[in-house]
């Protein structure tokens, strides 16, 4: 990651924000939450594509993410320009091959929260292309773990319809984010290494961000739910019935009226 990120703010404060705010109307709920200095992880459910420039287009402080290691290694004129703008605002490659990669990914999380930065994340670790919520990936809680950074749960709202998979062209449509208060994991200080540990602080996270979204909980992740739809369709074979808890680690599923723009700013 660049040390002094030269495109982000121009872009942010010249282009996204502008044009986000003008055309769709994002409203907000909870920005209070989000620590005004020292470093915290924003972890979000992920809808769409539109996701990504929604949640730093409403925070006001400078939010790093990862993004696939192929963007940053683009051909052609195309992928040049999408390398040189992944650079430019900031964000972190990371290989998805897991083992090694993954840990170095972990590592360069952990280094911008000990810069006292903001981290954004997306635990269920790509969208969902069914509109629920899926069993987190671990990577939140270890990253939490490894730097004693709270984690501040994050529910996009009616982004799916905004931008989904394949189009090209966003939707006009008016989208929402509501921000929890932070979760404190410090009582598990220096465990980063124990399984089930890092399992309950992983169902902790998607538990808050369901009690945000009111999203139906899936407990699969969402890479194996899409790959069940698409062989469904390619051989006519009906997908077998999801394992669902209610909530993230058993716990008991949220009321499910989703939640709308009343009482909030933005």
């Amino acid at each position: 990651m660049p040390r002094f990120p030269v495109l982000y703010w121009p872009i942010k404060l010249l282009v996204a924000e502008p044009l986000v705010t003008a055309v769709f109307r994002p409203w907000v709920r909870g920005l209070e939450n989000v620590p005004a200095t020292g470093p915290a992880i924003l972890a979000s459910n992920h809808l769409s594509a539109a996701d990504t420039v929604l949640l730093p287009t409403v925070v006001r402080r400078r939010v790093t993410f990862i993004a696939k290691a192929d963007l940053f290694r683009g051909k052609g004129v195309r992928g040049r320009l999408t390398a040189g703008l992944m650079h430019g605002i900031g964000q972190l490659p990371v290989d998805r091959s897991g083992g090694r990669a993954s840990s170095a990914a972990i590592d360069s999380a952990v280094q911008v929260l000990r810069d006292g930065e903001l981290f954004g994340i997306y635990p269920e670790g790509t969208r969902s292309r069914d509109g629920r919520l899926h069993r987190g990936r671990t990577g939140v809680a270890r990253i939490a773990l490894r730097s004693g950074a709270p984690v501040v749960p994050v529910a996009m709202i009616g982004t799916e319809d905004l931008l989904p998979s394949g189009r090209l062209l966003p939707r006009v449509r008016r989208v929402g984010v509501v921000i929890g208060e932070p979760l404190d994991f410090s009582r598990y200080a220096g465990r980063e290494d124990d399984q089930f540990v890092v399992r309950s602080v992983t169902d902790e996270v998607m538990a808050a961000i369901q009690q945000l979204s009111r999203q139906e909980y899936v407990d699969v992740y969402a890479e194996r739910s899409e790959l069940r739809s698409e062989l469904s369709r390619s051989t006519g074979v009906p997908e077998p019935p999801s394992t669902s808890a209610g909530g993230p680690g058993g716990r008991a599923a949220p009321d499910r009226d989703a939640p709308g723009p009343d009482d909030a700013h933005g």
